[in-house]
């Protein structure tokens, strides 16, 4: 430094430097506050981690009386609801075909074991109380050949002696069985391939149901299956068995409503041929027995299946709903002159008190009963069993259901 630049005698005695209070102003001490600040902020995250809820948990006096509070959860009501379908469970697989056609035909066979138990109230058998028995018989649709068989049966070798309403069904099942036994034949398909059923009946039977249930019978057997929606008046038929192919596995031909119904099982039948389908099932709609024109087109769509194949259709089946009770007989009569009927299902036994109606039909036709349906799934459908149904609609048991 020179000379000029250094302080005075007097300055240094007073303390008037000019440079030292510089080095005085810059304060590192502030900056290192904000790391005693650190320490501060660290304690407080320690207070939290005085885990008061560990105080919580230290009086194990304290939780005994949350003890109560623990059995809310072992037993809040789930292990209860579990309880309950484990038990309903195992009740389903237990019921029998047998048990459940009995459950569907329970109206035809109270309505019948009542009207029986009123007539026998007599402890002999007069010509008063066969004449009311065999009216019995005729008003639970079993027909008139049915009824005057069961008088017949009842008055020979027991004229003269009392007979129990028990006794009387038990007759009543024997004769319903030898009636239908000759009738009750499951589907059986020809060497033909494919084998074409064309399935007909009126408005509202189930047919499309029918036609699904049965495309589940045969897919289950290893049956290739083809459906064919013949049924163009109604575009919701087309959409429905649409849903039934993609639920049962089986391809659907169909083409927009209004379109020719003889066109779409033509070229159904072409694609089952060229596909090698074994089960080719024809839908068609639903056909007043009085109207002579769509009676006249389902002869139409038979004609043209007969262009390609001479055999087809191999089966027509014919739907019946078992709640029109008298009038399936006409029905059957009519269809089987214009599509030739080769066998018949009788569908919504559940939910009528004239299922006797197949007795008076088997009486009268002849015609093979291929299968039965008891409701809306598809297990509720199976072949026809004469035993089983003489039994269910007698109100008597069945000698297999302590087996099945």
């Amino acid at each position: 430094m020179s000379e000029g630049n250094k302080p005075s005698f007097f300055q240094r005695l007073l303390g008037l430097g000019d440079d030292k209070p510089k080095p005085e102003e810059p304060t590192p001490p502030p900056k290192k506050e904000p790391p005693s600040e650190a320490p501060q902020r660290k304690p407080p995250e320690k207070t939290p981690a005085k885990e008061e809820p560990e105080r919580e948990r230290l009086p194990k006096t304290a939780n005994a009386k949350p003890a109560p509070r623990r059995k809310p959860h072992p037993a809040p009501g789930v292990s209860e609801t579990k309880a309950k379908p484990k038990t309903s469970l195992p009740l389903e697989p237990k019921r029998s075909w047998f048990a459940e056609l009995r459950h569907g035909l329970s109206r035809t066979s109270t309505a019948l074991s009542d009207n029986i138990a009123s007539v026998l109230t007599k402890r002999k058998l007069d010509e008063e109380t066969l004449d009311r028995l065999e009216e019995v018989l005729i008003k639970a649709d079993l027909g008139v050949a049915m009824a005057a068989r069961m008088r017949a049966a009842i008055a020979k070798g027991r004229y003269e002696r009392g007979l129990t309403p028990e006794a009387v069904r038990e007759v009543l099942a024997a004769e319903i069985a030898s009636v239908l036994e000759p009738v009750a034949q499951p589907f059986a398909l020809s060497t033909a391939r494919p084998h074409v059923f064309l399935v007909v009946g009126v408005n509202g039977t189930g047919k499309t149901t029918t036609i699904g249930k049965m495309a589940h019978q045969f897919r289950r057997r290893g049956l290739s299956v083809m459906l064919a929606a013949a049924d163009t008046f109604r575009a919701a038929a087309i959409d429905q068995l649409k849903v039934w192919g993609s639920r049962v596995g089986a391809e659907v031909v169909a083409k927009d409503a209004g379109s020719d119904p003889a066109g779409v099982a033509y070229e159904a039948l072409v694609r089952a041929r060229t596909e090698a389908c074994d089960v080719l099932l024809i839908d068609t709609a639903g056909r007043l027995q009085n109207k002579t024109d769509l009676m006249a087109e389902l002869a139409k769509i038979v004609r043209v299946l007969k262009k390609l194949d001479a055999s087809a259709p191999h089966g027509v089946i014919l739907v019946l709903d078992a709640t029109t009770g008298q009038n399936a007989l006409n029905q059957v009569q009519i269809f089987q002159e214009i599509a030739g009927v080769t066998g018949l299902v009788v569908t919504k036994l559940d939910g009528t008190a004239r299922g006797g109606i197949l007795v008076a039909i088997a009486e009268r036709f002849g015609l093979p009963i291929n299968a039965i349906g008891i409701g809306e799934g598809l297990e509720d459908f199976e072949p026809f069993d004469a035993g089983d149904f003489a039994r269910a609609i007698a109100g008597v048991g069945s000698e297999n259901e302590a087996a099945a």
